[in-house]
């Protein structure tokens, strides 16, 4: 386990409410207090956004709630932890953001083949629209491609209620669960209703060999799979059946199937504009309720599937209808250009797919016109970060060498470096993706490689390419900006700043065979400056850590820096090379410092040709 922090009034409130309270909570703060009522003893996680606040909010309160909780390296890991929990016969929970789901997808996909135990929910929050992520994916498919129920919450009293339902259904299939969110429903706040929360000391979970069961080496999987196709045919008739699944019944103009966050959407267009629609909300939504599904549709020749990302809903009920030889019903949504195939919804939407099908216009809010655009607010690195010395240093060094490299950039805050000044990133595709990237680049590219990685993502999945850059000795200097947390998720933990013994990067790093590996200040920029000199010298694989703590988790210095105006020529240099948000241009073309921003780091000290940048003692 990991050290605990200080909880607050609402990590208090969220353990201490009794039956029939009402709390105020995020839906990702409401799935805790659900899962803690359904008897959780296990929780495991990688911290990612939209899923990030469960893990903090557990972090807190594990200790007093006396569950087994961890910040595991990565999603693969954590889900392997709550799966040993439901084998032992402890209800387990697991949860991650989508992509999260893609790093656990080779053990994901072999639980339905073993056993469940105690009651196991995969919880996976997507993210439409994609405001913090690098793709829009629907882990809806994934339950499909490995065999498990799923449920889709719309508001934070479902995703409270749900977690209770979902144990039980686990344990009574002996299935995984997959939870589906989405963005706007983690991040909803509204209130719950609680229900009785029995906290009691954690006890050990008795394992049971059962290799036939549990080992799916091929002749056990053969058997396994005729097993899993008898649950999943005893799922069919359970999901029928479901509380989860509910038909909100307006008339019988068009039938409305949804679920997730479009069921709210959908809601508030049928009630704003009157229109006589019947609604199906399916919040258990594999396997699909057929007969839920058919009898709804009776007496009704429009259907409009309204679901965020994928056509899934939409597929199921087309194959539906030609199952069932209902050729008179005519189905609207994304495959017809009902509904956008991509992003995610919102009311207005909706409302032009109802206009669609309908044919006719509803009430519009009438829009205030603006005519000058708003000046773009890209992402920056904060004021003091030091990742900023670390690229400017680093850049400084390729810049003196004359060297053409390429930068394969990571999952972090310091992929914000593709943007100028620094233009550092030249390719990414997933955690620990830059090393695997450097390694292949610098085999078929013949140039000199920069491959940049974040001390937790080194962890989470950098470690296994760096052994194979090595082995097969590439020309790659990776750079591994060690900012003592997981920051851009909310200052989470990780194995080499917590737990029961810390891991050291540089022991890890030596130990793989890089024979360069030096630890360097970020915020001395001539330091790093030469550090890269000699690293990129090496032929071979070589190293750098920058080790420097997350600005965000210290305190500012005792001295702020601002410019002395009559030294400044405004030349621009420390703007154009740093770019400092605590940095700005006056209308006499020099330089100011806002002294409330700035941590006094001292990078922009180091780049001033005039040493106009002098410091100050902050006022206490």
């Amino acid at each position: 386990m990991v050290a605990k922090r200080n909880g607050g009034r609402l990590m208090n409130e969220i353990l201490s409410a009794k039956k029939g309270d009402k709390l105020f909570l995020l839906g990702n703060e409401a799935v805790v207090r659900g899962a803690l009522e359904g008897g959780v003893k296990v929780v495991s996680t990688y911290p990612g956004t939209p899923s990030s606040e469960i893990g903090d909010t557990f972090y807190e309160i594990y200790g007093d709630a006396k569950i087994y909780f961890e910040f595991s390296v990565n999603e693969k890991v954590a889900l392997e932890v709550a799966a040993a929990g439901s084998i032992s016969g402890l209800r387990s929970f697991v949860f991650m953001k989508h992509v999260g789901l893609n790093v656990a997808s080779d053990s994901f996909m072999s639980l339905a083949y073993t056993d469940v135990r105690g009651g196991l929910v995969v919880l996976s929050a997507d993210d439409p629209a994609m405001f913090s992520s690098q793709n829009e994916q629907d882990n809806r498919w994934y339950a499909r491609l490995g065999s498990a129920l799923l449920f889709e919450p719309s508001n934070p009293q479902e995703m409270h209620d749900f977690m209770k339902i979902a144990f039980e259904a686990s344990e009574m299939l002996h299935l995984p669960v997959l939870m589906r969110t989405t963005t706007r429903v983690a991040h909803m706040r509204g209130i719950i209703e609680t229900s009785d929360l029995n906290i009691t000391d954690f006890k050990y979970g008795e394992f049971k060999r059962d290799p036939k069961s549990l080992v799916p080496v091929p002749a056990n999987a053969y058997a396994s799979r005729k097993k899993l196709i008898e649950k999943l045919d005893k799922a069919k008739g359970v999901v029928e059946d479901s509380p989860l699944n509910k038909v909100f019944d307006f008339g019988n103009e068009v039938l409305v199937i949804t679920s997730g966050v479009s069921f709210n959407y959908v809601m508030d267009v049928v009630k704003q504009n009157s229109i006589k629609a019947r609604v199906v909300k399916l919040g258990f939504s594999y396997p699909f309720p057929e007969q839920f599904v058919l009898n709804a549709m009776k007496g009704i020749d429009k259907i409009l599937v309204v679901e965020e990302v994928d056509p899934i809903m939409e597929k199921e009920v087309y194959a539906l209808l030609g199952k069932y030889g209902l050729n008179d019903k005519k189905v609207f949504g994304k495959l017809d250009g009902t509904l956008p195939l991509m992003y995610e919804y919102n009311p207005d939407i909706v409302r032009n797919a109802f206009e669609r099908v309908l044919n006719r216009e509803f009430y519009k809010k009438q829009s205030i016109s603006v005519s000058v655009e708003p000046p773009a607010r890209p992402p920056v690195f904060c004021p003091g970060c030091p990742h900023r010395g670390a690229y400017s240093g680093i850049k400084r060094a390729i810049k003196k060498l004359g060297i053409e490299a390429i930068y394969p950039n990571d999952i972090g805050c310091y992929t914000l470096a593709v943007a100028p000044p620094f233009n550092m990133a030249d390719y990414l595709l997933s955690m620990g993706s830059s090393v695997g990237i450097g390694h292949g680049l610098s085999k078929v590219t013949g140039k000199r490689i920069v491959s940049f990685i974040g001390d937790s993502t080194f962890f989470h999945a950098g470690i296994p390419a760096l052994l194979d850059a090595v082995n097969h000795g590439s020309k790659l200097t990776l750079v591994i900006l060690d900012n003592r947390t997981t920051a851009m998720t909310g200052a989470q933990p990780n194995p080499g700043n917590a737990g029961e013994k810390v891991m050291s990067i540089e022991a890890i790093v030596k130990a793989i065979g890089v024979d360069f590996v030096e630890t360097v200040d970020p915020y001395n920029l001539r330091k790093v400056e030469e550090v890269a000199e000699k690293a990129l010298s090496v032929d071979g694989v070589s190293v750098i850590i920058t080790s420097r703590p997350c600005v965000l988790i210290v305190d500012k210095g005792k001295f702020y820096y601002f410019v002395e105006e009559d030294k400044c020529t405004g030349c621009k240099v420390c703007i154009e090379e740093i770019a400092c948000p605590a940095m700005s241009i006056k209308k006499n073309g020099k330089v100011v410092i806002d002294e409330t921003m700035c941590t006094g780091c001292a990078v922009c000290v180091q780049t001033c040709p005039e040493r106009a940048i002098v410091p100050k003692r902050r006022e206490i």
